[in-house]
């Protein structure tokens, strides 16, 4: 089938993650793809090269449309509604006979109540050129079987089992000392961070932290100096596959948006989620859902609200016991993740229904 994927960029490159890690899946199980993006620089770095079957298809205004036949599906990803240009020729096109894509509103990923009541609903489309013409369907990822699920790669744990740390850390140029906590960070500017860093950097134990590009090396920076047994290694940029490569390697990630929360959960190790912060407070609940399903031990929560600035909670920096607690709990969400179906399965069979 031919998918068309409409990506607007808001900012952090986390719709952009999501884009195109599902692109990237479809193809690989024989689909066509059109990535349709307003601001594709990102992938330069985080997919370079590309992937056969994925056609990269820049989103100006007006948008110059080529004389083609209607896609399979659209999908519009977290609400962007797709270029009034493209609406206009599935009306037309629709009114002449063709058969209009099966519209795809590919929601945000949360854990709360109304993801299993809305997932799946129909929205008929009433305004504007497609009105009467067709209808979009909800669809929300998520962490339950009655949920559209998370994508995952069907080779993703073959890749993690045969991964190699230490060579992957030579290879990137990191010589660690044997025994050291490896910490990877890709966060915002977690007001704990400092306390945190500091907390480290007085442990028993050495910690290196692999520290991503962007903003989270500027907070890491704007800490200020820390204790002799933390040190700080600037990342450069990774394309999404070693990205995982540096879940994989760490004893504990911090990751933040929706992606790389995915990533942490396969890669199976402790994690904090830095959840993106909404000016109504809307991200405390979602963080609180997220952790109930998650049933993170109360260290676990602890550190996760202090974390995201959420009440008078404090980061403990954990010792190798508690760490052990959360690698099992991370263990167990990951094999019930596993039990069921992946989201670009889902979204398969969904079409394959409708149409």
């Amino acid at each position: 089938m031919q998918w068309d994927i409409f990506c607007r960029v808001v900012d952090n490159f986390g719709d952009v993650g999501v884009c195109w890690r599902l692109s990237a899946d479809l193809a690989r199980r024989g689909e066509r793809v059109r990535l349709w993006m307003d601001d594709p620089q990102a992938l330069a770095w985080m997919a370079p090269g590309g992937l056969p079957g994925v056609e990269l298809r820049h989103w100006t205004s007006p948008l110059p449309l080529p004389d083609e036949p209607l896609a399979d599906v659209w999908i519009e990803a977290f609400g962007c509604e797709p270029p009034p240009e493209c609406i206009e020729a599935l009306a037309a096109k629709a009114t002449a006979g063709a058969r209009p894509p099966v519209w795809i509103n590919l929601e945000y990923l949360s854990a709360e109540p109304y993801v299993e009541r809305s997932h799946r609903l129909p929205s008929p489309v009433m305004s504007g050129p497609a009105r009467g013409l067709v209808t979009k369907w909800f669809f929300y990822p998520g962490f339950t079987d009655r949920t559209g699920g998370l994508l995952r790669e069907a080779d993703v744990l073959t890749r993690q089992g045969t991964f190699d740390a230490e060579a992957w850390l030579d290879g990137m140029g990191f010589s660690l000392p044997a025994g050291s906590r490896r910490v990877g960070l890709f966060c915002y500017e977690p007001i704990a961070l400092r306390d945190v860093l500091r907390q480290a950097g007085q442990g028993e134990r050495h910690s290196d932290w692999l520290v991503t590009p962007g903003r989270a090396w500027q907070a890491v920076q704007a800490a200020g100096p820390v204790g002799p047994h933390c040190h700080r290694h600037a990342l450069p940029w990774l394309p999404q596959p070693v990205f995982d490569h540096l879940l994989w390697a760490c004893d504990l990630n911090f990751v933040r948006g929706e992606d790389s929360l995915a990533r942490a959960l396969w890669a199976g190790k402790p994690f904090v989620w830095h959840i993106y912060p909404q000016h109504d407070n809307a991200h405390h609940a979602k963080l609180e859902a997220f952790l109930d399903w998650l049933d993170a031990p109360a260290s676990w929560r602890a550190f996760h609200r202090a974390w995201n600035g959420i009440g008078p909670a404090t980061a403990v920096w954990p010792n190798d016991a508690t760490l052990q607690d959360w690698h099992a709990c991370a263990q167990a969400a990951r094999a019930r993740l596993l039990a069921q179906s992946d989201l670009c399965t889902q979204l398969i069979g969904f079409v394959q229904e409708k149409r």
